[in-house]
């Protein structure tokens, strides 16, 4: 069962916003972070630069968890 959304502070191109996200989904993608070698607030801004603008921050985010998880691991 998924726990309630919290709210998160990240800092975009200079600029902070808050993303609301399940704590499974913080989770996940703080650890995809560590695995690239990134900051959170570099991932979250390659997000936020690839989703559309039909997509809000958090759905993007959502969806990039889940894609990562998806893909056949390389190795």
């Amino acid at each position: 069962m998924t726990s309630r959304p919290e709210k998160h502070s990240l800092t975009l191109h200079g600029h902070r916003t808050s993303v609301s996200l399940e704590p499974e989904f913080w989770q996940a993608f703080r650890e995809i972070a560590k695995t690239r070698g990134l900051p959170l607030n570099a991932l979250a801004a390659e997000v936020d630069a690839a989703r559309g603008v039909d997509r809000g921050l958090a759905s993007a985010i959502r969806v990039y968890v889940l894609d990562h998880y998806r893909r056949p691991s390389e190795g």
